[in-house]
């Protein structure tokens, strides 16, 4: 049996309290269980999963990670949004925050990357749904190029569900 989805994704941070801090007002995650100074479970906002995040301290003597400087590691990982409404949404929350350092079109994927606290990069997307997906977008294949979030808006719609048909059930 194939894999279906990532279930959770669980990570070492310095400062416990301040992941969770994070978490919870740009992302809008809510806590689960937390051993405050320890651990903590976080559940994305409309997730039906146990938790959706853990995360671990370390403390605030741990470097940043050298992940993909040298050594091998985990590059991001990348949640999904329902709408672009979402996403533009969340773009001015993590511009607020300081957090957001890059934007993409990956032509089928709308995407922004940020970091968390502890330097940690994070993506977050939104899926062209498949009944929306033309020869143009998937033509030249993979490719990375600016995001207009805006024009994306125009041409789909603020609420339109994204991922259906494909990471969605049509």
């Amino acid at each position: 049996m194939p894999v279906q989805r990532l279930n959770h994704a669980v990570l070492y941070v310095r400062d416990v309290d301040a992941s969770v801090a994070f978490y919870h007002s740009v992302l809008g995650f809510s806590t689960v269980t937390a051993m405050p100074g320890r651990a903590a479970f976080l559940r994305a906002a409309g997730s039906t999963n146990d938790h959706d995040l853990g995360l671990f301290q370390i403390g605030s003597d741990a470097r940043p990670s050298p992940a993909g400087r040298g050594v091998v590691g985990l590059y991001h990982l990348a949640w999904e949004v329902d709408t672009l409404g979402e996403l533009r949404r969340l773009a001015g929350a993590l511009s607020e925050a300081g957090a957001l350092v890059g934007a993409s079109d990956h032509a089928t994927t709308k995407s922004l990357y940020a970091r968390d606290p502890d330097g940690l990069e994070f993506e977050v997307c939104w899926l062209v749904p498949a009944d929306l997906i033309t020869p143009a977008l998937t033509e030249r294949g993979p490719q990375i190029d600016p995001l207009d979030l805006e024009a994306e808006i125009a041409r789909y719609g603020e609420s339109t569900r994204g991922g259906v048909g494909i990471s969605v059930p049509a």
